[in-house]
């Protein structure tokens, strides 16, 4: 869908993305089709199930390649401190050399050596700037400098590469190499923890070089160069073997010789032959696996450890206790009610809560028929926009939809990595321009808040204004409400029911139990072993 944004295609422990509708979906349900149906990412029948887990694991990558796609298995830890605040910028790897000489080869073969999600590879080639109707002449006939400095936006690139850097949400313009010019929807990029930038002209720029933790240069012989970009210029862009010959001689010697082969002295590391050096290679990745460790952060840790001595925030909401919503918690926490019953009064219960977080929303002056003002409850705002907590968080969805039409919705995949128990970051999905508009997050329970904090991160690192965030969720504990509001002050926290602790496995006392389980009917009771079923968000 154009409309809205992926940034990667997951398959987690009972969750997998559908080829069908592209979105997480239990397995017990999903009835994906086409060469990458659910069919072909399933063991065979009869073989043994791998292990669950959301972590790294050394003797099981975490990547599971079909036929025409990748699948992370492994999520992107917090990138933020327990105020909700970004400690831990991405790591930036620049790799500069002469036209053809391997960068993307290299980058490449990085990425398959780190073996870690959430990598993104930045070419300079989608900073080219847009060209005059003049200059667009002289590419066409092979005389336009495309090697020379001035060729490239740099204040873009500059601008671009720092917000991702900083783990904002960044818009990537597309070049198209046969028109030599931008195209017209540009591409969506979030979320990395290793950024690989390359580039002829990588290390041209005094502020782009500040930018670059490690510094790369593919050095590559000239002749194979040539080769490489006769090769490549002919076969996938289009162009006659006389204007590469021309161009290469005009513009790409000279410049390599005059701009590119002096920065090579800026370099941390030289890789000579490209992508074959594979023990530049090793190296080079056993560095970027240490700085990661050094940039490791505990907030759940954190979480758990603050103190509760202060009183619940004025940004919480809770639903005033009457009689019908007292009834209804009764029931959908008596341990004995049935699954058709839980998931019917949770329903419910939900319509309410939504029904009171709208209310929260800005409103405006109507006019009457006669003429007269009505001081009413009509939005006043671009638009509303629900983003559900996957996989809990997708059940307030219907109700949301029944209340607000037209809204749009996102998806957000937190899951508890089982050996640091941090929130871990799987997947999203979030619509387009969603920072203009109100968002309603939605999360059926919240004990410590990591998970609800990370949702929150991830909507302000897409410019969503945190005045303009609701996080909206049937059960809290005060830890989590604490957690929340002392990160984020401006966010309006509702809920139906606050609860006042935790145990030791950080459940909401009393709680409610784990609400995914008992609504989806995965609480032990179907043929999925335990190692397979679905670990809490918290």
């Amino acid at each position: 869908n154009q409309d809205e944004h992926i940034i990667n295609e997951l398959v987690i422990p009972n969750l997998c993305v559908c080829s069908g509708c592209n979105l997480p979906c239990c397995v017990l349900f999903c009835s994906g089709s086409g060469e990458d149906s659910l069919d072909r990412l399933l063991p065979p029948a009869g073989a043994p199930r791998r292990k669950s887990t959301t972590s790294q694991s050394k003797t099981e990558p975490p990547l599971l390649r079909t036929g025409t796609r990748t699948i992370y298995t492994a999520g992107r830890p917090p990138w933020y401190d327990e105020h909700g605040a970004q400690s831990k910028e991405a790591f930036v790897i620049g790799l500069c050399g002469g036209s053809a000489s391997g960068k993307t080869t290299v980058a490449n073969k990085i990425i398959e050596a780190l073996d870690v999600p959430w990598v993104v590879l930045l070419s300079m080639d989608s900073f080219y700037k847009v060209l005059s109707p003049e200059e667009q002449a002289l590419a066409a006939s092979n005389d336009y400098n495309f090697d020379h400095p001035g060729a490239f936006d740099f204040e873009l690139l500059v601008a671009t590469l720092q917000r991702l850097k900083q783990g904002k949400s960044v818009k990537i313009p597309v070049y198209d190499f046969t028109t030599h010019g931008r195209q017209k929807d540009w591409k969506n990029v979030y979320g990395a923890s290793v950024i690989i930038f390359e580039g002829i002209m990588s290390f041209a720029d005094k502020e782009l070089l500040q930018l670059l933790d490690m510094k790369i240069f593919v050095d590559t012989d000239s002749d194979i160069r040539l080769v490489r970009r006769l090769r490549r210029d002919i076969t996938e862009r289009g162009r006659d073997i006389e204007g590469v010959i021309k161009q290469y001689n005009k513009f790409v010697k000279p410049a390599f010789e005059q701009y590119i082969e002096p920065t090579m002295r800026l370099a941390d590391i030289v890789v000579p032959r490209g992508g074959g050096n594979m023990v530049a290679i090793d190296l080079i990745v056993q560095h970027v696996h240490s700085q990661l460790e050094e940039r490791e952060l505990s907030v759940r840790a954190l979480l758990a450890s603050a103190q509760q001595t202060q009183p619940l925030p004025q940004t919480l909401s809770v639903l005033e206790s009457t009689p019908q919503v007292r009834g209804l918690h009764t029931i959908i926490r008596n341990k004995e009610t049935s699954r058709d019953e839980f998931i019917f009064y949770s329903k419910r219960l939900m319509r309410l809560l939504i029904e009171h977080a709208l209310t929260f929303l800005p409103s405006q002056v109507v006019q009457t028929p006669q003429g007269q003002e009505y001081e009413g409850r009509r939005y006043n705002g671009k638009g509303i926009t629900g983003v559900s907590v996957l996989r809990a968080g997708e059940t307030m969805e219907p109700a949301l939809r029944a209340v607000c039409k037209d809204v749009r919705i996102g998806k957000i995949l937190i899951q508890t990595n089982l050996d640091s128990g941090e929130p871990e970051l799987h997947y999203l999905r979030l619509p387009k321009d969603i920072s203009e508009d109100h968002v309603i997050l939605m999360d059926s329970t919240v004990s410590t808040g990591a998970a609800a904090m990370m949702a929150v991160r991830v909507l302000l690192d897409h410019e969503v204004q945190e005045d303009k965030i609701a996080l909206v969720s049937l059960l809290m504990a005060e830890l989590g409400v604490h957690s929340v509001a002392y990160a984020f002050p401006k966010v309006k926290i509702i809920t139906t029911a606050v609860d006042k602790s935790l145990d030791d496995l950080l459940h909401v006392i009393p709680g409610i139990g784990d609400f995914g389980d008992r609504y989806f009917g995965t609480d032990g009771t179907d043929s999925w072993s335990d190692e397979d079923q679905e670990q809490p968000s918290y």
